[in-house]
């Protein structure tokens, strides 16, 4: 479900009423009027909450899902019936939730609004907060005490900031909270939509992106890096986390304690970092990888498959680092070897 902090959403409607949203079948018996009040993702939601079921991965979650009604790719939802979830058969059930989730949440993509003053009247912010020229703070933000804010940086609505944090010039945090003592440089942009979309014969239809981006404590972020939120959860950084500059951390991530990232390294959306998880500078992850707990990436490194914990990678794709050096020193030789042939 979508915090209320954030989004304001517009439902309940009727099954009926969503079907102008999408495309998809009532199974025999399922009344039409039967009233929908959010979308959620299948872990979350509930009796009167809607979700979707797409993709093997997520198999479990639907089995254990307690949604009241699910979308399911049409082909599939003979063999998905449930006795307490109503399964709506749909072409793609992706872009059938992207069409229902925007008549829930139609202002979901950015928080613009018009304010009369900088700081709105809504706002809480404690007396030993000290905010710099051109500073813009949305309604029912909360800033903790002996927190600083840069010049000309904007904390969007319902945004929280706990106690003494640093929040460097030209900030923009959105649809987030931030424990204490977090450290953000200039430039950082926290809590943009993630980048979810579902793609068709006519184009590609953007998922709303309806989570959050939590921010534990003592956490560094390096200028210029962005921190999508989560498409239906969240995004989360953990205590003690280090991020330097230029770093992409995508939508629904899971970063444990004490990680840290180098410059130009990114993660794509839904990976899990456990804890002590070291990135090297230009590493990039593929979606959906979980990497162990004390996990070391040297610079450069491609990671598209689970890896574990306690050892050193490296290489594209991603291999032990002993392994790496071995094939690397090969192929050299290999080279050399070839070149001294053909010159004779």
């Amino acid at each position: 479900m979508a915090d209320p902090r954030f989004y304001d959403n517009r439902g309940p409607f009727t099954l009926a009423a969503l079907r102008a949203n999408a495309e998809f079948t009532l199974p025999e018996g399922a009344d039409g009027a039967s009233l929908v009040h959010d979308v959620a993702g299948l872990t979350q939601a509930g009796a009167t909450h809607l979700s979707f079921f797409e993709g093997a991965r997520a198999r479990a979650d639907f089995l254990a899902t307690k949604a009241g009604f699910c979308l399911v790719k049409a082909k599939a939802a003979g063999e998905a019936r449930r006795t307490d979830t109503v399964i709506l058969g749909c072409a793609s059930a992706g872009r059938a939730f992207a069409g229902i989730a925007r008549a829930f949440y139609p202002e979901h993509e950015l928080d613009i609004r018009a304010q009369s003053s900088a700081v709105h009247p809504t706002a809480r912010v404690d007396e030993n907060v000290v905010l710099a020229p051109g500073v813009v703070i949305g309604p029912g933000a909360e800033i903790g005490a002996g927190s600083r804010i840069g010049a000309y940086s904007a904390i969007g609505r319902g945004v929280a900031i706990g106690r003494g944090c640093e929040i460097g010039s030209h900030v923009s945090i959105g649809f987030a909270y931030l424990g204490d003592a977090v450290l953000v440089y200039p430039g950082v942009v926290i809590g943009t939509p993630g980048f979810g979309f579902s793609s068709g014969a006519d184009g590609h239809i953007k998922t709303p992106q309806l989570g959050r981006v939590i921010v534990q404590d003592r956490v560094e972020i390096g200028a210029n890096s962005t921190i999508d939120r989560g498409a239906l959860g969240d995004t989360i950084i953990g205590e003690g986390t280090k991020i330097d500059n230029l770093v992409q951390i995508g939508h629904n991530t899971h970063m444990g304690r004490h990680c840290i990232m180098a410059g130009q390294a990114g993660l794509s959306g839904s990976v899990v970092l456990e804890d002590f998880v070291i990135v090297g500078g230009m590493s990039a992850i593929t979606d959906h990888v979980t990497i162990g707990s004390g996990a070391r990436l040297a610079g450069l490194t491609g990671v598209a498959h689970d890896l574990e914990g306690g050892r050193d990678y490296g290489g594209i794709p991603a291999r032990p680092i002993r392994d790496w050096h071995r094939e690397t020193l090969t192929l050299a030789k290999l080279a050399k070897a070839n070149k001294r042939k053909n010159d004779e």
